[in-house]
């Protein structure tokens, strides 16, 4: 099926508004936190839908969770409701979650699996896997099926993990795909199953959850589950001490001797970045005592120390792969002061929990780091709302990760205002 370029949508906001937002990124202060109507303003929060998440690819989820044709997921970019669905052609497709009748939503499920068709159920026009019409009661003679499939979403596959994008021309996904997905090759993720996966509404500003994970600078005080194998460096940012240059350099020659791409790469713009970085001590995973959670690796994984594979992709994801189990990390925005944090627990497809692994023990590391983070980031938000709050600097070294990640932010919805308000101007 085609890709259906939407329309161009109407600016969020007057054009005044627009140009008072550019005006106060492009003044800002470098590596200092945003204003505070940057983490709360409803017309903020509108231009970053309509010109960062509705432009921008964002992570849906994994393709084995769309493993047999009319498995899908579901989720929502901005103000556009996507189904994820395996077609019966085996094909992975993102259809727009929108009835071509009357504009019902198809399906309220998160996850599922159709049998034949997608059915509406408010006037039971049907679907094709693929998004084409099926059936339409009572239409007129002239009425012609092939003009009203669902609208089609660009969908991309990269090393088991599943993209969307709901702009016309989105960014080209080439760059990312050469860069990613030799690091996730190995673990065959194609072939993997979750094993848990929680859903939560964090009540902060989806860049406070960002930021948040862009730094282990709280690390220590905050998280002391995760700090049982996860180091607190900066060298995740690209950055650390002597010493921890130097066990990430033996890490990385290691695990490339073997044939697994570990290096440190990142985007120009830091949009995206994927690396290999070492655990704690002995640490082989990150649990509790830091021994394996799960018996047996990913794919063709070697049985030694391969540490810890991280990805992250602004503006809604970030990850951690490790040789025998994985946690992904998915966010989007659901108010200026409500974010949607979903967190998934992958194991090999061979492993069965009682047997293999016991999902307490996989899975508490990081369910007390969610709700850790979570109590962080409301605290921050209620802060960043008086009108005591200025922005504050960053820790050069520290909070580096943060700095990235602002910086890519502001340049990026700088870049979207600066065409419509120079086109006015004219």
């Amino acid at each position: 099926m085609t890709t259906t370029a939407l329309p161009t949508l109407v600016a969020a906001g007057d054009l005044v508004a627009s140009i008072e937002v550019l005006d106060e990124l492009t003044t800002r202060r470098p590596a200092h936190s945003l204003p505070g109507r940057f983490y709360h303003d409803p017309t903020v929060f509108d231009l970053e839908i309509e010109h960062v998440w509705q432009q921008e690819w964002v992570f849906a989820g994994h393709e084995c969770e769309v493993s047999a044709p009319g498995d899908f997921l579901t989720l929502t970019v901005g103000s556009c409701p996507l189904i994820v669905v395996r077609g019966a052609d085996g094909v992975i497709r993102a259809l727009h979650n929108v009835c071509r009748h009357r504009g019902f939503a198809l399906c309220e499920a998160t996850t599922g699996t159709a049998r034949r068709r997608f059915v509406c159920p408010y006037h039971q026009w049907s679907y094709e896997l693929d998004g084409r019409l099926a059936r339409a009661r009572s239409m007129p003679a002239d009425f012609d099926p092939a003009d009203y499939g669902l609208a089609a979403a660009h969908c991309a596959v990269m090393g088991g993990l599943i993209y969307v994008n709901v702009s016309a021309e989105p960014p080209a996904f080439g760059p990312v795909r050469t860069m990613v997905e030799p690091y996730l090759a190995s673990f065959n993720l194609t072939t993997a199953r979750v094993a848990h996966q929680t859903t939560t509404v964090e009540q902060g500003n989806w860049k406070l959850v960002m930021e948040n994970n862009r730094e282990c600078f709280h690390c220590r005080t905050a998280h002391p589950e995760l700090c049982q194998s996860f180091p607190e460096g900066s060298q995740h940012a690209g950055g650390g001490s002597p010493e921890e240059l130097r066990e990430a350099a033996e890490l990385i020659e290691r695990c490339e001797a073997v044939g697994l791409p570990s290096s440190y790469q990142a985007a120009t713009d830091w949009q995206y970045r994927v690396m290999r970085s070492g655990l704690i001590g002995q640490a082989r995973s990150m649990t509790m005592d830091g021994r394996a959670a799960v018996a047996g690796c990913f794919g063709t994984l070697p049985d030694l120390d391969i540490g810890d594979v991280l990805l992250y992709h602004y503006p809604s994801t970030w990850n951690h792969f490790l040789a025998d189990h994985a946690v992904t990390f998915r966010i989007l925005p659901v108010g200026p002061t409500a974010t949607e944090l979903r967190t998934t627990w992958l194991v090999p497809g061979h492993a069965q929990e009682g047997r293999d692994y016991d999902l307490n023990r996989l899975t508490e590391v990081w369910e007390a780091t969610n709700r850790q983070d979570t109590a962080l980031v409301e605290r921050t938000q209620r802060g960043v709302r008086s009108l005591a709050y200025r922005p504050g600097p960053y820790a050069p070294v520290e909070e580096a990760g943060v700095i990235q990640f602002i910086d890519w932010y502001a340049d990026t919805l700088s870049r979207r205002l600066r065409a419509p308000a120079a086109d006015h101007l004219r």
